[in-house]
């Protein structure tokens, strides 16, 4: 087993003035495999402005900017965090809401694998 010990007594890290955080399962239960690129950034990003509630009001023009990210690219991945129940929104906040029981698969995916299924299953089949 691998001791550990800090590297920098002097830098270890205290939460002042803000409150970010993110619980370790996010990485151990799957839900950091289950987004892509976009999604982990705007996520992130979400995290690092929110309160101890998870609660922000940052315009999508100042999302984008800040992210460096198209407006198509932020409405994709804010809409997708909200249907894998990571998010809520109103137009105008944003709430990071506590991790669900299990990563939530994007409903819009789940729709096309089983399509994609399908259609591999008819033309091995002649279903």
């Amino acid at each position: 087993m691998i001791e550990k010990k800090l590297l920098q007594p002097n830098r270890v890290r205290h939460i002042d003035g803000g409150f970010s955080f993110i619980p370790h399962r996010f990485l151990t239960d799957g839900f950091l495999a289950s987004l892509n690129q976009m999604e982990i950034l705007l996520y992130l990003f979400l995290v690092l402005v929110s309160d101890r509630y998870g609660l922000s009001f940052y315009s999508y023009d100042a999302i984008c900017s800040f992210l460096q990210i198209t407006l198509d690219q932020y409405i994709e991945a804010r809409d997708s965090l909200i249907r894998k129940d990571l998010i809520a929104s109103d137009g105008t906040l944003f709430q990071v809401l506590d991790l669900p029981k299990q990563p939530v698969e994007d409903p819009v995916i789940k729709q096309y694998r089983r399509h994609i299924k399908t259609s591999i299953q008819q033309s091995l089949w002649g279903n």
